[in-house]
Protein backbone atom coordinates (compact mmCIF):
# COMPACT_ATOMS: atom_id res chain seq x y z
CA UNK A 1 0.00 0.00 0.00
CA UNK A 2 1.39 3.46 -0.87
CA UNK A 3 0.12 5.27 2.12
CA UNK A 4 2.90 3.28 4.03
CA UNK A 5 5.12 5.72 3.29
CA UNK A 6 3.42 8.52 1.14
CA UNK A 7 0.65 10.88 2.13
CA UNK A 8 -2.32 10.85 0.16
CA UNK A 9 -1.46 14.41 -1.32
CA UNK A 10 1.61 12.91 -2.15
CA UNK A 11 0.47 9.89 -4.16
CA UNK A 12 -2.39 11.66 -5.65
CA UNK A 13 0.42 14.07 -6.72
CA UNK A 14 2.48 12.00 -8.20
CA UNK A 15 -0.38 10.96 -10.50
CA UNK A 16 -1.55 14.10 -11.50
CA UNK A 17 1.98 15.03 -12.39
CA UNK A 18 2.03 12.14 -14.93
CA UNK A 19 -1.02 13.39 -16.27
CA UNK A 20 -3.22 9.58 -14.80
CA UNK A 21 -6.21 10.06 -13.02
CA UNK A 22 -5.47 9.20 -9.40
CA UNK A 23 -7.30 6.15 -8.25
CA UNK A 24 -9.83 6.08 -5.04
CA UNK A 25 -8.07 3.89 -3.47
CA UNK A 26 -4.62 3.82 -2.22
CA UNK A 27 -2.25 2.57 -5.22
CA UNK A 28 0.51 -0.43 -4.60
CA UNK A 29 3.77 1.30 -3.39
CA UNK A 30 6.18 0.10 -6.36
CA UNK A 31 2.98 1.78 -8.50
CA UNK A 32 3.83 5.27 -6.54
CA UNK A 33 7.67 4.84 -6.75
CA UNK A 34 7.81 4.37 -10.38
CA UNK A 35 5.81 7.33 -11.11
CA UNK A 36 7.86 9.64 -9.23
CA UNK A 37 11.08 7.73 -11.15
CA UNK A 38 9.02 8.91 -14.08
CA UNK A 39 9.42 12.80 -12.97
CA UNK A 40 13.15 12.51 -12.46
CA UNK A 41 13.62 11.01 -15.79
CA UNK A 42 13.15 7.39 -15.63
CA UNK A 43 11.54 6.00 -18.91
CA UNK A 44 10.35 2.99 -17.49
CA UNK A 45 11.44 1.14 -20.31
CA UNK A 46 10.72 -2.79 -20.41
CA UNK A 47 14.60 -3.65 -20.03
CA UNK A 48 15.20 -0.66 -17.92
CA UNK A 49 15.24 -2.55 -14.12
CA UNK A 50 14.12 -0.50 -11.51
CA UNK A 51 14.41 2.96 -11.28
CA UNK A 52 17.76 4.83 -9.29
CA UNK A 53 18.42 6.75 -6.07
CA UNK A 54 18.48 9.91 -8.44
CA UNK A 55 15.52 9.96 -10.23
CA UNK A 56 13.68 9.43 -7.20
CA UNK A 57 15.45 11.51 -5.58
CA UNK A 58 14.52 14.20 -8.12
CA UNK A 59 11.05 12.77 -8.51
CA UNK A 60 9.98 13.37 -5.22
CA UNK A 61 11.20 16.78 -5.22
CA UNK A 62 8.71 17.71 -7.96
CA UNK A 63 5.87 15.45 -6.17
CA UNK A 64 6.61 17.14 -2.62
CA UNK A 65 6.37 20.47 -4.10
CA UNK A 66 2.80 20.14 -5.96
CA UNK A 67 1.76 18.19 -3.06
CA UNK A 68 2.74 21.08 -0.70
CA UNK A 69 0.54 23.49 -3.06
CA UNK A 70 -2.65 21.08 -3.09
CA UNK A 71 -2.30 21.73 0.63
CA UNK A 72 -1.78 25.14 0.60
CA UNK A 73 -4.55 26.07 -2.49
CA UNK A 74 -6.83 23.61 0.46
CA UNK A 75 -6.48 25.56 3.51
CA UNK A 76 -7.24 29.13 1.77
CA UNK A 77 -10.64 27.25 0.44
CA UNK A 78 -11.57 26.88 4.53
Amino acid sequence: DAELLFESDEWRAAFILNKQKPPKTPPRLNEVVRLVAMLGGFLARKGDGEPGVKTIWQGLQRVMDFAAGLKYARELDE
